[in-house]
């Protein structure tokens, strides 16, 4: 539960696109021991992120009893503290783990790009001064699980960048942080009385509705142009075939305020990145 497998697709998508791009452009087949060191190293950044948030936000008193999320396994009581604690900093070795392979194949820099997420994931509301708690939480998921991402994950392959991952790795991060938008437009009324200032809370909840429809739209109006400007084949357009799955998670956004249909929303906002990606990473293989 605390590990939020909803959320998973996020750490995935990247990786596959990222390597699928370096295929596309390398043609020939990726290192498979970098793609399954980086694939293991962001999932598990993103359980530790996880971890850390469950803990860091019981700590803080931000989960209460009236939240309309999943059940948080540390302020419910059903796990303690110290062994979410032990978790997180369990799920980040496995993850530096990874990141030391990958500075072995690909240069140390891989290994500071994996340190720094890991900062990120931890202070995103641990610390002093959370950034989450500041509305800044869209602009980490929108830099580490679409930026730095994909083009890591390209980088592992070829160890250079180029405009195709880099325009990819944009609509990515729309979709990664959209799934952030719907989680703290659900919260938005137990956060503002906790005092966690998330962007949803800033913005005010149309606003927030807003930014999610614009995250969704812009993720799709994006490929075409990442295509353009990476000089690459039409083919991974098949991405498209994901907007239908959009249509549902746009309009319980848009018009529902309670936590099981947001909930569902969240799920189903991975679920669009998920195939987004799944038939993005498709058409760059046939494409190669």
């Amino acid at each position: 539960m605390a590990a939020r497998p909803r959320t998973l697709p996020a750490a995935i998508a990247p990786v596959l696109v990222g390597t699928a791009a370096a295929y596309y452009w390398a043609g020939h087949l990726p290192r498979w021991g970098a793609f399954a060191a980086a694939l293991i190293g962001s999932i598990f950044i993103q359980i530790g992120t996880n971890l850390a948030n469950d803990y860091s936000d019981a700590k803080r008193g931000a989960d209460t009893a009236d939240r309309l999320g999943p059940v948080r396994v540390t302020s419910s009581g059903l796990v303690t503290p110290a062994r979410v604690l032990r978790a997180t900093w369990i799920a980040f070795a496995v993850a530096v783990a990874a990141g030391i392979y990958l500075a072995a194949v690909a240069g140390v820099v891989i290994l500071l790009i994996g340190a720094a997420s890991i900062v990120a994931g931890v202070l995103y509301t641990g610390g002093p001064r959370p950034y989450g708690y500041a509305g800044l939480g869209e602009v980490f998921v929108f830099l580490f699980f679409g930026l730095v991402a994909v083009n890591g994950s390209y980088y592992v392959q070829v160890e250079q960048l180029d405009a195709l991952p880099l325009g990819l790795s944009v609509a990515l991060g729309f979709l990664a942080t959209a799934i952030l938008v719907v989680n703290n437009t659900r919260d938005l009324e137990t956060d503002r009385r906790a005092g966690k200032m998330t962007l949803a809370v800033r913005m005010g909840r149309q606003n927030a509705i807003n930014l999610y429809r614009l995250l969704m739209i812009g993720a799709f109006l994006v490929l075409p142009l990442a295509l353009w400007a990476g000089g690459a084949s039409p083919w991974p357009m098949i991405g498209w075939l994901a907007a239908p799955l959009a249509l549902k998670p746009l309009r319980i956004v848009s018009s529902r305020t309670d936590g099981p249909a947001l909930n569902g929303a969240l799920a189903a906002t991975g679920a669009v990145l998920g195939a987004f990606s799944l038939l993005v990473t498709i058409g760059l293989v046939i494409a190669a």
